[in-house]
């Protein structure tokens, strides 16, 4: 067979399975590290249940994806786990789920290898949403799942520095309600309510118009100017407020 029938044959077979996201749809990717459960207990030395520095990383890994061709509107990270919403009009890769994921997940991959100098990997999915309410149920949902997540991992390694093994550990949290993991840190002197809203609710990044100082060369002047720049929030409000922060986000695009 001729070199351009089998190019011709394997772009058919190629194509054939290539799926899209429709127009006028936002595109939602969420990113989550593989295997970082052995990755930060066995290879990376960090505090538990949060390391400072490791969600340092993950903010600028965040950061950077918006800075990589895509549209990105709003970042959200938290654990392990990157969320971004695209503009519904990017056309980047002619909108083809398998370009997306692979780049992303490739970009964010190599990125958080190179600050900790381990392989650490993520993998993508990519999301299609129609319209922005579900857009506000998906980063409230992801919010919700950090909510609950940061509450079991204080109420896990709580134990466990406190002389409970894996398995006593496991067995005293798996049934408890929200209330009872509260109270369950309170005996041990914790107040989770008073503890660093970062860790409890995950990190929004978004671009916003900072008022900057600059030079004025011909005057010799200082001059305030408004500049777009990524604006890290790590304070973010919960439920509706939470919400009605996102709306104002994305009622701008």
């Amino acid at each position: 067979m001729k070199f351009e029938e089998v190019e011709a044959l394997m772009r058919r077979n190629e194509s054939l399975l290539e799926q899209y996201i429709l127009p006028e749809n936002f595109i939602v990717v969420r990113l989550d590290g593989r295997g970082f459960t052995k990755l930060t207990k066995e290879k990376l030395s960090l505090e538990k249940p949060f390391d400072k520095k490791f969600s340092e990383v993950m903010i600028d890994a965040t950061k950077h994806l918006f800075n990589i061709g895509f549209k990105v509107i709003y970042g959200y990270t938290q654990s392990d786990e990157i969320s971004l919403l695209i503009h519904k009009d990017d056309n980047t890769f002619s909108r083809k789920i398998r370009k997306i994921n692979s780049v992303l997940a490739g970009e964010a991959s190599a990125f958080f290898s190179l600050q900790f100098q381990e392989i650490c990997v993520f993998d993508c999915r990519t999301i299609a949403i129609p319209n922005r309410e579900m857009l506000l149920d998906y980063f409230c949902w992801r919010q919700e799942d950090s909510h609950r997540n940061s509450l079991s991992a204080y109420c896990y390694w709580t134990l466990r520095k406190n002389g409970f093994n894996v398995k006593q550990t496991t067995e005293t949290i798996e049934k408890m309600s929200q209330s009872d993991k509260n109270e369950l840190l309170f005996q041990y002197g914790i107040n989770y309510n008073n503890l660093p809203p970062w860790q409890k609710r995950g990190v929004g990044i978004f671009n916003k118009e900072m008022n900057k100082q600059g030079y004025n060369p011909v005057t010799k002047e200082a001059v305030n100017c408004l500049r777009n720049e990524l604006f890290v929030e790590k304070e973010l409000t919960i439920r509706e407020e939470y919400r009605m922060f996102l709306k104002e986000i994305f009622d701008t695009f």
